[in-house]
C-alpha cells in the first residue's frame, strides 16, 4: 500500500485534545441547525445498516465492499453497514410524505473498510447526509449552484462562528466559491492528474465546486468515479457539458491539498438512470428494490449529498490529520511518525 501520510513541517496543535472535544460540540451544533435552516430540512433518524441484495446501500465507486454479516431473526439473511444514505434518503422522502421544497438530513455513521488510512481517511465516516425534494423543472445547472452557495454559505458561517469563540483560529475560506467543470479543468490543465488539478484550482480559487463527475472527458476518462444509481452525471447542461453533480473543495492551509467537504449532486431520474445504467455495464440492478422504486415513478425528484463531519472539524480547527478529530485504528507506524510530528491521534 502506498505511504500517503503527510507530515507537515513544525505542525503543533492550536487546541489540545481536550479543548478540541468542546469545539466538535459547538461546530455540529451550529453547521447542523443551519444547514436545516438554509434548506428547509427536517432531522430523521439514519439506519446504520440495510438488508444485503436491495440495492439501498451505496456502493460509491463501484468496488468498495460494505461489512456484512447474518441476521439470524431474518432467516439468516444479510445485512450491511451503511457507506452512505444516497439512496435511502430518497426512499424516505417517499414514505415520509416530504412534498417539493421540504427535505430531511441525517447525522450519518458509516464504515467504508476498503479505506486506505492517511490524514484525511479511515475506516469509519461520519457526515450529514440530507435530501431534498424538488420539481422537475429544477433539474438544471443553475438550481444545483442556487443550493452550492447555500451550503457553502453555512461553511464561511460556521468558520466565523468558531473562530469567534476561539481567537487562536484563523479564517481561510474566501467569500465566494468558485464553479469550475471537470472538463474545464482538463482543458486547462492537460498534462495533471484530476487531484492535481483539483489542487491547482484550489490554490487559485480558495472554494471551488467541480462539476460533472462520473461521465468521460474529453479524454474518455471521468475525472472521479461514481456510481451509476443515484447523482445525474449523464445529463447535459445548456453549455452542453455532463454533469448534474459535483465536489466542494477548498484549499486545505495545514496540507496543502485539496480538500473535499462534500459530494453532492441533482439525483437520476428514471430516465437518466435507465442511461447511466446501461452505460456502466450495470443493467442488472434494475431489477433491485431501490431500483425499481425509482423506475416505476414511486420516488420524488430530488438533489441531495453528504457533508463530512471530521472533514469540517479538521478545517476549521486546523488539524493536520482525521484523527485528531474522531477515535480510529491507524498503523504502528502511522501512529508512532505522527507522535514525532506532534500530530496526537485518538
Amino acid at each position: 500500500m502506498k505511504d500517503t501520510l503527510l507530515l507537515p513541517a513544525d505542525y503543533r496543535e492550536i487546541l489540545s485534545p481536550r479543548e478540541t472535544e468542546r469545539a466538535i460540540l459547538r461546530i455540529k451544533d451550529y453547521f447542523q441547525t443551519n444547514l436545516a435552516f438554509e434548506l428547509n430540512l427536517v432531522r430523521v433518524t439514519a439506519p446504520l445498516f440495510v438488508e444485503s441484495g436491495t440495492g439501498i446501500n451505496d456502493d460509491l465507486n463501484g468496488v468498495e465492499r460494505p461489512v456484512s454479516f447474518p441476521v439470524k431473526h431474518l432467516a439468516d439473511r444479510r445485512a450491511e453497514i451503511v457507506q452512505s444514505l444516497a439512496k435511502w434518503k430518497r426512499m424516505a422522502l417517499a414514505d415520509l410524505g416530504f412534498e417539493p421544497g421540504e427535505g430531511l438530513y441525517a447525522d450519518m455513521n458509516a464504515i467504508r473498510p476498503d479505506e486506505n488510512p492517511d490524514n484525511t481517511h479511515s475506516l469509519y465516516v461520519d457526515q450529514w447526509d440530507w435530501e431534498l425534494n424538488i420539481l422537475p423543472e429544477q433539474r438544471n445547472r443553475a438550481f444545483l449552484e442556487k443550493i452550492v452557495r447555500k451550503i457553502y454559505d453555512v461553511i464561511r458561517r460556521t468558520e466565523k462562528y468558531i473562530c469567534h469563540e476561539y481567537e487562536e483560529l484563523s479564517h481561510c475560506l474566501p467569500e465566494e466559491i468558485t464553479f469550475i467543470h471537470s472538463q474545464e479543468l482538463l482543458d486547462r490543465y492537460p498534462g495533471l492528474s484530476p487531484r492535481e488539478r483539483e489542487l491547482e484550482a484550489c490554490r487559485e480559487y480558495g472554494a471551488v465546486f467541480v462539476a460533472g463527475i462520473g461521465a468521460p472527458l474529453s479524454d474518455g476518462k471521468p475525472h472521479d468515479g461514481r456510481a451509476p444509481d443515484y447523482d445525474d452525471w449523464i445529463s447535459e447542461t445548456p453549455e452542453g457539458l455532463q454533469g448534474l453533480n459535483g465536489d466542494i473543495l477548498v484549499y486545505n492551509r495545514v496540507l496543502d491539498m485539496p480538500f473535499e467537504l462534500s459530494s453532492m449532486g441533482i439525483r437520476v431520474s428514471p430516465d437518466s438512470l435507465e442511461k447511466q445504467l446501461a452505460a456502466a455495464g450495470a443493467e442488472n440492478r434494475k431489477k433491485l428494490y431501490f431500483h425499481r422504486r425509482l423506475l416505476g415513478g414511486e420516488l420524488p425528484l430530488s438533489i441531495g449529498g453528504g457533508i463530512g463531519q471530521s472533514r469540517l472539524c479538521m478545517l476549521y480547527l486546523q488539524k493536520a490529520h482525521i484523527g485528531e478529530i474522531q477515535s480510529g485504528l491507524w498503523p504502528e507506524d502511522h501512529l508512532q511518525r505522527c507522535l514525532e510530528a506532534g500530530i496526537h491521534l485518538l
